[in-house]
């Protein structure tokens, strides 16, 4: 019996695995995430800090940086960024 799934890329595979969007959306989640971490650490902001200079909460910054934690929204994202000297971009490809 031959591999369906032989020559093919790791898209076709999620994608026929029915979980391609999932996979994307948690890469996304995790590459920000990191960013925002490094970003911090150039800065030497810890957690508490951030969130003192967003105007919310420790558990929003934890939130904002634990891709399995879910929704953050496009404004956190974009206050924190600004807090750390960056901006957030969003293009559709």
């Amino acid at each position: 019996m031959a591999n369906r799934h032989l020559g093919s890329g790791i898209d076709d595979f999620l994608r026929e695995e029915g979980v391609l969007e999932e996979f994307q959306a948690r890469s996304i989640k995790e590459v920000i995430a990191w960013q925002l971490d490094r970003a911090m650490k150039d800065r030497k902001l810890s957690k508490r800090r951030l969130a003192e200079m967003m105007n919310t909460s420790r558990t929003q910054v934890d939130r904002m940086l634990n891709p399995e934690d879910g929704n953050v929204t496009i404004e956190t994202l974009q206050r924190a960024a600004a807090v750390l000297g960056r901006r957030v971009r969003v293009e559709l490809v």
